[in-house]
């Protein structure tokens, strides 16, 4: 959306960088997907999306919502979470897993009377608006990444 008030714009902002993950992703075989292919990074596409469904979940529904969803993904016996560790992942279900989690988010911010709403985190604050802005940074950041990672494994690049 080129033209609209300031819900309208953030919410499509964030719509455009989910899609733009989507498109980084799309065509890639499973391998693929998994693929470390910026040494010494340990990031893959698929970690991306784990990672990001993660997030999602935490400020759209347990910190905007209330709600006290546990992580999808657990830490390992060092202590790391492991969304990015996806060697063993199942891809499918991944993807449906964020998919649903931004539909959820989606219909949380629907629900929100306006971008003044606000969420807890511990003793903290945070209005709908700052969630928004705070998703649409999270999503570029990692877009960069993504761009980098599709353009190791295939030379794909471009939005």
């Amino acid at each position: 959306m080129l033209v609209g008030d300031e819900r309208a714009t953030l919410t499509s902002v964030l719509q455009r960088q989910r899609d733009t993950l989507m498109m980084k992703c799309a065509g890639l075989s499973d391998q693929q997907l998994r693929m470390r292919a910026v040494a010494p990074s340990g990031l893959s596409l698929l970690g991306l999306v784990r990672h990001l469904a993660e997030v999602e979940r935490g400020w759209f529904r347990n910190v905007l919502g209330g709600e006290d969803v546990r992580g999808y993904f657990t830490k390992n016996e060092a202590g790391e979470w492991t969304e990015f560790h996806v060697e063993d992942a199942d891809v499918a279900d991944s993807f449906r897993l964020w998919e649903e989690t931004c539909e959820r988010s989606r219909a949380i911010v629907d629900a929100a009377e306006s971008l003044d709403v606000t969420g807890h985190f511990g003793d903290r604050s945070y209005s709908l608006h700052y969630i928004l802005a705070h998703m649409i940074e999270e999503y570029a950041r990692h877009n960069g990444h993504a761009d980098l990672l599709r353009e190791a494994i295939d030379g794909t690049t471009g939005e």
